[in-house]
């Protein structure tokens, strides 16, 4: 998994390349940092659904395809994919539950289709973005993308 991971990192740090500024980027928050505070944010919905750009955050959750997280007290499965030029999460509010067998599930699925069809949601997801929300971090604003507009307090 090591080995992919290094892989990955260098494939994405190609395409995101931006020349000399590359030598000393800012920093970034950690995808899981706007992952939390997003849901805090939304005051722990039901369930949410967005993309956040892959140059805007450490991607610290390489590998976790659908995993439990943990927010104030509050438990989500959390459905994730790379879909470049973003990162996709769906969240739904859930008892925990053992998901290793989905993540391992998912990520083999990821890896034996050579994310052709990740790539392909990601470049149409840039097409159709419609709304828009700021994340704040401990590294500054995140802007964070959704399809369409949800309903808050909604249930599905």
């Amino acid at each position: 998994m090591r080995a992919l991971r290094r892989l990955h990192e260098a494939a994405v740090g190609l395409l995101l390349w931006r020349g000399a500024a590359a030598a000393s980027p800012p920093p970034r928050p950690a995808a899981s940092e706007v992952l939390s505070q997003h849901l805090r944010q939304r005051g722990l919905p039901h369930w949410t659904s967005y993309c956040v750009k892959y140059s805007a955050v450490r991607n610290d959750q390489f590998g976790l395809s659908h995993f439990n997280w943990r927010v104030n007290g509050a438990n989500y499965h959390i459905l994730r994919t790379g879909c470049f030029p973003f990162i996709k999460y769906h969240c739904s509010r859930a008892a925990p539950q053992d998901l290793a067998l989905q993540n391992a599930a998912f990520t083999a699925l990821k890896v034996l289709n050579a994310g052709i069809p990740t790539l392909l949601y990601g470049i149409g997801s840039w097409f159709f973005v419609s709304v828009t929300e700021t994340v704040h971090t401990s590294h500054g604003p995140v802007t964070i993308y959704f399809l369409n507009k949800e309903d808050e307090g909604a249930m599905y």
